[in-house]
Order: structure tokens, then C-alpha cells, then sequence
């Protein structure tokens, strides 16, 4: 079986993973089978061959930063040869700059970001702060882009953060542009910073158009992703195979681009 690096999954602690997953249900408006928490993940996974998980939770408010990150990190070391974890910041935070450090004392790799459900738009000062520490820390940043129900993090915010951020390593979760995918892909597609992962899209798109996104973007840039826990790998991955692609970009996205970015042995 290929080997699978899901790069985005949401994990949420025992108490509270219910209570998230049925946030996310109502904000998508969403039928939503998993639960939320590690167990569901691992069991998820290994149906569809995931040797490897980039764990994730976002922060709505700024006192759960600590909070949160000490979670994902204490997950990661309980697992650390099948997780990699990214930290959150709140771009209301009053010390951004020590969140930050503490994430990274935490043994976290990254930072990401929810405009939409964080209420910032990627294209005003408050982003950029938490740019500027994200870009002077070297780390990448995962964000989640696109709502055509908002005006937080579709393209011309999301282009706007790249410019200033020529530099930063962005994922741009759902190929940078969930709901207006191909709007995205013509303002983005060939920024030199820019990767994208292809979760909570295939169930949208025609295997033809995801061909031509993943083509458009190239393929050394696309990352697998199921959007843990909003889709079962199960059915991500039957239309992922769908899309006509050779043997060696099929492994380059499931797992090649993202071991090489997230620095998986």
C-alpha cells in the first residue's frame, strides 16, 4: 500500500471534541461521521495506508492559545513518530511574539491560522504582526483559505499576505481557496512561496478540474489532506484516485512533498 501523509487534521481533547466537531458541522453545515479525537484519527487513517499526521487546532479566542498548544504538543510527544504538530496564534493576543516562542519551546514546527473562524482578514495589520514572528521564526504557516460567505481569507487577502511574505512557506489549505477554487487558482498559481493541500474540495470538484488545479499549482506543491474530522479518508481518497495522474505524482502528493516540507525522515 502507498504510504499516506495526511497533512490536515484537527484534533480536539476528549472533553471538548464533541462540542468542536459539532461547531464545525453547524459553521459547514456539514453531516460529519468522526469524532473529533486521536483514536478516531489513527482508526481513520490506517484504512487508507497514513503513516503520518499534521495535527492542528485553531484558537477563537486568545486565552486558549496556551492552552491549546500545550495540547497539541503533549499529543505529538505521545506519538511523535506519527504526528507533527502545528501551534495556533490569536491575532488578539496582547504578546504574539511570546506565544510564538512558546509554541516552538513546545517542539511544534508550524503555525495555523483560521481567518474565518478567527475574524481577521489576511490582508490587514493584524495579520501582518503575526506574520512578521511567523516569517522571523522560519517556520511554515498553514491557513486555512477561502469562503465565498466571508471576506477573510479568499484570494486577493490571501494574496496579499504572500506579497508581504515572499519569503514565509505557506500552505494554503483547500486548494488555497475552499468554495472558489478556480477563482483562487488563477490568482495564485506560480507564487513561488505557495503549497497547497487538496482537502475538503474533492468532493466538489471533477477529477478533470482537480487535475488541472494540481497541474496549475505543480505538482511538487499539492499535499493530501482529509480535513480531519470533517471527511473519512476512506471517500477522500476514492476521489483522489479518480484524477488522472502517473505513479510517481500520485506518491509525490500523498506523501514525497509532504515528508520533504514538514522534514518526515
Amino acid at each position: 500500500m502507498q504510504k499516506v501523509i495526511n497533512a490536515h487534521c484537527h484534533i480536539y481533547p476528549e472533553k471538548i471534541a464533541s462540542k468542536a466537531v459539532k461547531g464545525i458541522r453547524d459553521f459547514y453545515d456539514l453531516d460529519m461521521s468522526l469524532n473529533g479525537k486521536i483514536d478516531g484519527l489513527i482508526n481513520d487513517g490506517n484504512k487508507v495506508g497514513v503513516v503520518h499526521y499534521l495535527v492542528h487546532s485553531v484558537a477563537t479566542t486568545p486565552k486558549q492559545v496556551k492552552s491549546i498548544n500545550e495540547f497539541i504538543s503533549s499529543e505529538v510527544n505521545k506519538h511523535p513518530d506519527i504526528f507533527t504538530g502545528f501551534g495556533t496564534l490569536h491575532p488578539d493576543s496582547e504578546d504574539i511574539e511570546g506565544d510564538f516562542n512558546h509554541l516552538i519551546e513546545l517542539g511544534l514546527k508550524g503555525v495555523k491560522l483560521h481567518p474565518d473562524f478567527q475574524r481577521f482578514a489576511l490582508d490587514e495589520e493584524r495579520a501582518f504582526k503575526m506574520g512578521e514572528v511567523i516569517n522571523e521564526g522560519n517556520v511554515p504557516v498553514l491557513i486555512h483559505c477561502g469562503d465565498s460567505r466571508y471576506n477573510y481569507s479568499n484570494p486577493k487577502q490571501l494574496k496579499a499576505f504572500l506579497d508581504e511574505f515572499p519569503d514565509m512557506t505557506v500552505i494554503g489549505a483547500h486548494f488555497a481557496g475552499w468554495s472558489m477554487w478556480e477563482e483562487a487558482t488563477s490568482k495564485l498559481a506560480g507564487t513561488p512561496n505557495l503549497y497547497v493541500d487538496l482537502s475538503s474540495s474533492l468532493y466538489a470538484l471533477s477529477s478533470d478540474t482537480a487535475k488541472e488545479l494540481i497541474y496549475a499549482y505543480g505538482v511538487d506543491k499539492v499535499l493530501w489532506g482529509s480535513d480531519y474530522p470533517m471527511w473519512e479518508s476512506e471517500s477522500e481518497m476514492q476521489y483522489f484516485n479518480k484524477i488522472d495522474l502517473t505513479d510517481e505524482e500520485r506518491s509525490m502528493i500523498l506523501y514525497d512533498n509532504a515528508a520533504k516540507l514538514l522534514k518526515i525522515d
